[in-house]
């Protein structure tokens, strides 16, 4: 897969006779999943030719019997960032992880360092920050993790790469 490919879910195991299989989502927008999209896979591309979200089953074309489906149990699939834009509809203040990993972390006026990636725990999301290296120079941490809730984040602005936070540098001082 290239680089800029992104687990968007995984095959479990066979369900009936007739090519279903058990789906499971990596992805916080199952609705881009559509009858006749395809998507790219440890095993080629796939193309859905059913899928029922209420009981997280999914058939593929070209694999309609239990024997062909059967060889797709454990695969991934894979989106790219033009395909996740085009088919996931965003509700304001949402916004990608991968358009807010490398925005600058700043509180008020003083830059705290830069998000590196995103870590999904429990229910939370985490900005992964790699600290300003002036700050490192001043004894602070390397790097620190900063909860993705309203209570630090105030604004994430994806076209300046800034995400504008209150009480951050105080998570900061204290890992």
């Amino acid at each position: 897969m290239a680089n800029d490919d992104a687990l968007i879910a995984q095959i479990g195991r066979t369900i009936g006779l007739w090519g279903d299989l058990k789906f499971h989502f990596h992805t916080d927008f199952p609705e881009q999943f559509k009858i006749g999209n395809t998507y790219k896979s440890n095993r080629g591309d796939l193309t859905i030719a059913d899928i029922n979200f209420t009981r997280s089953i999914v058939k593929f074309r070209g694999y309609e019997s239990i024997d062909s489906a059967k060889k797709l149990t454990n695969t991934k699939l894979f989106a790219n960032e033009s395909q996740t834009k085009e088919n996931c509809d965003l509700k304001e203040g949402q916004h990608f992880w991968f358009d807010v990993i490398t925005c600058m972390v700043k509180q008020d006026d003083e830059v705290l360092g830069v998000v590196d990636d995103i870590h999904r725990m429990g229910d939370t999301d985490y900005l992964s920050v790699i600290t300003n290296s002036n700050l490192v120079e001043s004894g602070l941490p390397k790097n620190f993790l900063l909860p993705y809730i309203d209570r630090y984040v105030v604004k994430v602005d994806t076209k300046e790469k800034i995400v504008y936070t209150q009480d951050a540098k105080d998570i900061l001082e204290a890992s």
